[in-house]
């Protein structure tokens, strides 16, 4: 069993993982509470500033960030930040 916590911030800044397929947004902040997830997420281009798209959201959580398709678990969805606007077309 699992718990879905997704925390919407007054600026409209949000989890990667609440976003709807086809909606995109802006890399705010990645994984503050786990360094090593951060740095893995940095590494694969998951960025400030990338611009993401949500391809898909069941059973995993599959996304394009700038030129790269990513497959996540939803848990690591969850510690990107995004806020909600255009994403690639």
């Amino acid at each position: 069993m699992f718990s879905t916590h997704l925390v919407f911030s007054s600026d409209g800044v949000r989890p990667l993982s609440s976003l709807a397929r086809g909606e995109g947004g802006t890399v705010v902040d990645t994984a503050r509470s786990d360094p090593h997830r951060r740095d893995r997420l940095l590494a694969l281009g998951v960025t400030p500033g990338a611009r993401v798209t949500m391809l898909q959201t069941f059973p995993g959580v599959v996304f394009l960030c700038d030129q790269t398709e990513l497959a996540i678990e939803r848990a690591v969805a969850d510690a990107i930040l995004v806020r909600p606007g255009e994403g690639h077309r």
